[in-house]
C-alpha cells in the first residue's frame, strides 16, 4: 500500500491498495473510495470485543476495505482541525494512546484496550483507566487535534503536561498524575487539580487543542433555551 496526506487542518489520507490488500477503521470512518473496494463491517472479536471498543471511545463495529482490483483507493478524513500521524510499526511494536485517536490501519495491526495501572493515573488523567493500544505489524494512521509536537526523553528525563494535551506515547514512557501544588496556583492559576508527569525513556506526542478544552470555550457562545 502507499499513501499520500492532503491538507493542513482538516487533513486527509488517500491510501492506495493493491490487489487483496486490506485496511480497517471504526464505521463511519471513510470519506470516500473507489469502486473495486468492497466493505465489510463486523463486530471483530464479538460482542467483549465490540464493547471494549466502545470503552475506548470508538464504535461497537470495524469496517473492512479490501481492494478487489489491480489499484483502488480509500480515503479517510479528519473529524476535527489537527494532523493526520502516520506509523509504520514492526512486529510486536506498541503504541498507546489517548481515546479517539486511532483513524485506521492496515489488517495486520491489532487495536486493543491499555489500562493504565497506576491509580492515580487512572483517576485524575483524563483519559481514565482506558486508553487505546495498537500493535504491529503493519501501517496506521492516528489523528490528533491541533499542532502538534515530539518529544524524545531520556531514561528519567520528566515533563509535566496538563493532562489532556498528552495524546500518544510510546509503552516505555511511565504516565502518572500529580496534584498542582500550591493554593494560589489551584485556585487561581487555571490548571485544574492535576498534572500529568511523562518520565523517559521514550517518545511522546503532545496535542495543542485538547478537544474537551476546545469544547468549554465554544459552550458561552452557543445558544441556550428560553
Amino acid at each position: 500500500m502507499e499513501f499520500t496526506i492532503f491538507g493542513h487542518d482538516l487533513q486527509v489520507v488517500d491510501i492506495r491498495l493493491k490487489s487483496g490488500e486490506t485496511v480497517y477503521s471504526e464505521s463511519g470512518g471513510m470519506a470516500w473510495m473507489s469502486d473495486n473496494i468492497s466493505m465489510n463491517t463486523e463486530m471483530k472479536g464479538g460482542l467483549m470485543g465490540g464493547l471494549k471498543r466502545k470503552l475506548m471511545g470508538e464504535s461497537l463495529m470495524l469496517t473492512d476495505y479490501t481492494c478487489q482490483g489491480a489499484e483502488g483507493l480509500v480515503a479517510f478524513a479528519s473529524e476535527f482541525p489537527g494532523k493526520i500521524v502516520p506509523m509504520t510499526l514492526a512486529p510486536e511494536q506498541i503504541m498507546v494512546c489517548q481515546k479517539d485517536s486511532f483513524m485506521c490501519a492496515e489488517a495486520g495491526v491489532q487495536l486493543e484496550m491499555h489500562f493504565n495501572k497506576r491509580l492515580g493515573a487512572g483517576l485524575f488523567g483524563g483519559e481514565g483507566f482506558i486508553l487505546q493500544k495498537v500493535t504491529g505489524p503493519g501501517q496506521v494512521f492516528f489523528e490528533l487535534a491541533g499542532h502538534i509536537v515530539e518529544y524524545t526523553l531520556v531514561a528519567g528525563q520528566r515533563l509535566k503536561v496538563d493532562p489532556g494535551y498528552l495524546a500518544l506515547m510510546e509503552p516505555s514512557v511511565q504516565f502518572d498524575i500529580e496534584m498542582v501544588k500550591g493554593v494560589k496556583n489551584i485556585l487561581f492559576g487555571g490548571e485544574g487539580l492535576f498534572l500529568a508527569n511523562v518520565t523517559g525513556p521514550g517518545k511522546v506526542w503532545l496535542q495543542s487543542m485538547p478537544l474537551p478544552n476546545f469544547a468549554s470555550r465554544l459552550i458561552p457562545y452557543l445558544p441556550s433555551k428560553g
